[in-house]
């Protein structure tokens, strides 16, 4: 029973082993994608202050720092190539950027693919990350990449950091690149793919002591003195923490060409914002005499509208006094007919000679227009003659006429 136990116990204490090891290796693991995300983090920030001073060129330290930074993130657990004899061959970060950012617009891809004097695929990856910060395109080409999760998962293995939550942080860092300015040869040693990257920890380990923090040592060293021996006193203390001279010197100097930099920003946006009144105050002016012009204008074609409603009028009464007259110019013809027998007389003999006429000769187109004009005579009198008193006989003379009155 005894035995059963101990070795029921020594099993427990094994796996419990196995569980401590899966613990401990994810530990490490979100360890190392920390520390890299808070690394480049660090890196973005100091390109972005060294900036202000000087153009980021290959032989900038920061610059330096930030590629091996990237390079490491984006080879973080890496699958391998497996070949045809089923062996594993090392891959380089470049050959996931190929494939996952072709969809990229006006991408350079191709343009590094051809160039002579890169071979290997490390050093292509490189120049990718010099081109891409030239154009102002890294972010682009990162939050790309990262969206085609298919690709990502088949070159990557689990626990990568471009497959966990650091990725989108990735691409938000990178974004603040595009406001800086880079000069790259592509031609340099930084393109050489036989030496890996190393990241240089030092310029983010720096600890700069405050006043609040100098005073309590201080105060601790006293104190440990004074309980080390009653004879110490704070007089043998070693002396306070001094600054070096040095740096204060580059603090100053730093904060003097911040200063310098803000002074002609300064000018600049003051020249551009006086630049941007007066061409404020010039479209306000010009668009005062464009709604003048327009008033103007609407005035002009209200007037001119007016106008032609009067005209329209005026035509409208011209045309029903047009037809009140041809009304009466029929009624009028009809009473002279019907007043005048005589007339009516010597129109059907008219009418008899062109009948015979037309019986005896044949019928010509000039002989036809002659009838027709003279049939068309009585047809075609004016207002005036018809209501002349030649033509029209007043029915009241005629009964009261002398000759016409019973014997």
């Amino acid at each position: 029973m005894a035995s059963r136990s101990l070795g029921g116990l020594s099993g427990s204490r094994g796996g419990g082993g196995g569980g401590g090891k899966k613990s401990l290796s994810a530990r490490n693991a979100a360890v190392e994608r920390r520390n890299l995300i808070t690394v480049c983090r660090f890196s973005v920030k100091t390109l972005i202050d060294r900036s202000c001073f000087e153009t980021i060129d290959d032989s900038s330290p920061e610059f330096n720092n930030f590629a091996a930074i990237l390079e490491q993130i984006l080879s973080h657990r890496l699958k391998g190539q497996v070949t045809w004899f089923g062996y594993e061959s090392p891959r380089s970060f470049w050959d996931y950027i190929r494939v996952a950012c072709r969809k990229v617009s006006q991408n350079c891809i191709c343009s590094i693919e051809n160039m002579e004097n890169v071979s290997s695929s490390r050093a292509k990856g490189r120049a990718w990350i010099r081109v891409a910060l030239m154009e102002k395109h890294l972010s682009e080409y990162i939050s790309t990449a990262l969206r085609d999760f298919k690709t990502t998962r088949r070159f990557y293995e689990d626990g990568a950091i471009v497959l966990g939550e650091e990725a989108n942080m990735l691409a938000g860092m990178l974004l603040g690149l595009n406001a800086i300015d880079f000069s790259f040869c592509l031609k340099g040693e930084g393109l050489d793919g036989n030496f890996p990257a190393v990241i240089d920890y030092t310029p983010y380990l720096k600890f700069t002591q405050s006043s609040d923090s100098i005073s309590s040592d201080e105060e601790e060293l006293r104190t440990l003195g004074s309980s080390g021996s009653e004879s110490s006193t704070p007089e043998n203390v070693g002396p306070p923490f001094i600054m070096d001279e040095n740096s204060w010197f580059n603090k100053c100097k730093r904060v003097k060409q911040k200063y310098q930099l803000t002074l002609e920003q300064k000018g600049y946006l003051e020249e551009l914002l006086r630049l941007r009144e007066n061409q404020l105050s010039e479209s306000v002016s010009q668009n005062k005499i464009l709604l003048q012009r327009i008033e103007d204008s609407d005035l002009a074609h209200k007037l001119e509208k007016e106008q032609l409603e009067y005209i329209i009028v005026e035509l409208q009464d011209q045309l029903k006094s047009y037809q009140s007259l041809d009304q009466l110019s029929a009624e009028v013809s009809l009473s002279q007919t019907s007043l005048d027998p005589g007339q009516s007389q010597e129109g059907d003999g008219k009418q008899d000679t062109l009948n015979l006429i037309s019986e005896g000769k044949e019928d010509t187109p000039s002989l036809l227009g002659l009838c027709g004009s003279l049939t068309s005579v009585a047809s075609y009198k004016s207002l005036t003659s018809l209501k002349s008193n030649d033509y029209l006989a007043s029915p009241t003379t005629e009964m009261t006429s002398p000759g016409l009155t019973p014997s």
